[in-house]
């Protein structure tokens, strides 16, 4: 046998994966004819996993023994509307009479139990019979669901940072509680000032509430603190707050100190005494420094640790002259703390606190500032509403990518809506049985098998939420 030494010997690349199935496509023109079909076709069949995922955490369960029924009784039952409510929020629909455009789709009403929905003047009703006490429930509904999606997901988390902030909302007309006060959107104008707790480490929402339209002072804020630990999952050991310096007071951080939380929050305003020698540099290219002290500030109960950190001013800023006093020459930033970390450390871990922004803008595009009454209790219940539709966004995202190998990035609502909500489906009937079906050329089509087949295997044990040997469970009822 002879052999060619000129011959490429080389291996060959070979293709990895599997060969992705890509629909053909179908020219369309101004010529092509339209019609209608029996079938049952909807926009929305990114329900489907979220009714299978509640039914996995036994959410109607939960809900029954902890809701507080209204003083006004309805035929349907209250599960019924919240649920209406909860699924017109998580396909995106931020005001009541946006049913209208859901009441024909088959998935949303399948899901919703009923042939038909009732008149858009009885959701109305029934939001108007809620108020504080079904507010509080919806609390600790959440709180109870977060816990049953930590222990789904196998968070076993032992320390978690919680982001505080507040934000304004502004109302047209006559809306109770509506006060003029620090508005930048729109000076002057009346507005309610909600305060949210977020969690940074799952970018969930803990705890609020609504808000006349004024600043919060350090009563109001220590009680808020207070609230927290009741609504923390049983694993949760170290807590650290993070709050701007509209939440600094005394009452703030001995609420702090006796709930057993960690804290670091801004100051605006404070003439703490740093010692002119104390400052110290860590960068000579950015001339910032930083410095600390033991202080007690006047009405205080003791002393508490103070990190400052201050940064030089360009003197362009200043017309080009320089200032004659050295601290007309910095921008200060100063923080109270029990952290022992470093002052430069310390700062380090509060600027992270910077996406809570971005959350709580996240929260007002998807509900918070379409205020839909003028009764303020109203308000407030319809506010848990909102935030509950955000939290079960967050759950079906991270159940999106449990025990995957991709590089995980939790996007906002809004981006998770458009891969995992608007995927159209067929439903049929077919042996005596409702079947969804999606399209095989689905490009996230990996995704959605994994999402399914996360929430099937937390529905085939559900004898384990009534076990409380398995998993800390705290807020369960």
């Amino acid at each position: 046998m002879v052999k060619s030494k000129n011959k490429d010997k080389r291996k060959r690349r070979k293709r990895q994966g599997r060969k992705r199935i890509t629909a053909e496509a179908k020219k369309i023109g101004p010529s092509t004819p339209y019609g209608y079909t029996k079938q049952n076709l909807t926009p929305y069949g990114g329900l489907l996993p979220l009714e299978k995922f509640l039914d996995g955490v036994k959410f109607k369960e939960l809900f029954q023994s902890l809701y507080i029924e209204p003083g006004r009784k309805n035929r349907a039952g209250s599960y019924f509307y919240i649920k209406g409510l909860m699924l017109l929020l998580f396909i995106g629909f931020k005001r009541i009479y946006h049913f209208s455009y859901v009441q024909e789709d088959p998935m949303f009403m399948g899901i919703l139990g009923g042939k038909k929905l009732p008149h858009i003047s009885t959701f109305w009703r029934y939001l108007r019979s809620i108020g504080i006490n079904q507010a509080r429930a919806l609390l600790r509904i959440m709180a109870a669901l977060r816990e049953r999606a930590w222990h789904a997901l196998d968070y076993d988390l032992k320390r978690i940072d919680i982001d505080i902030d507040t934000t304004i909302e502004t109302v047209y007309g006559k809306t109770e509680g509506a006060r003029k006060g620090h508005n930048t959107k729109a000076p002057g104008k009346k507005g309610l000032r909600p305060v949210l707790a977020f969690i940074a480490q799952t970018k969930e929402y803990l705890s609020g509430k609504l808000r006349k339209g004024v600043s919060i002072d350090g009563k109001e804020t220590a009680t808020f603190i207070r609230s927290l630990r009741s609504l923390l999952p049983g694993c949760v050991e170290n807590v650290r707050i993070r709050a701007d310096g509209e939440f600094f007071s005394w009452e703030a951080v001995a609420a702090c100190m006796e709930q057993g939380f960690g804290y670091t929050i801004a100051i605006k305003r404070a003439a703490v005494p740093f010692h002119p020698k104390g400052w110290k540099t860590r960068s000579k290219k950015t001339g910032i420094q930083y410095n600390e002290c033991m202080y007690q500030p006047k009405g205080w109960g003791k002393a508490c640790r103070f990190v400052g950190m201050r940064i030089p001013k360009n003197p362009q800023e200043d017309g080009g002259q320089q200032s004659l006093f050295i601290d007309d020459q910095y921008k200060y930033r100063v923080f109270v703390t029990d952290s022992q970390k470093a002052p430069r450390n310390a700062i380090a871990d509060y600027d992270k606190r910077a996406g809570a922004e971005n959350l709580v803008g996240e929260a007002n595009r998807e509900g918070l500032a379409a205020i839909p009454s003028k009764n303020f209790h109203t308000n407030m219940a319809y506010f848990q509403i909102v935030m509950l539709a955000y939290n079960l966004w967050r759950y079906i995202k991270l159940m999106s990518h449990a025990d995957s190998s991709e590089e995980f990035i939790l996007n906002t609502v809004h981006v998770s809506r458009l891969k995992l909500l608007f995927l159209s489906a067929k439903i049929v009937r077919h042996s005596n049985q409702t079947k969804v079906r999606y399209s095989v050329y689905l490009s996230r089509r990996d995704i959605l098998n994994r999402l399914f087949k996360n929430i099937e295997k937390l529905r085939a044990y559900p004898e384990i939420w009534a076990s409380p040997i398995t998993w800390q469970n705290s807020c369960q009822p």
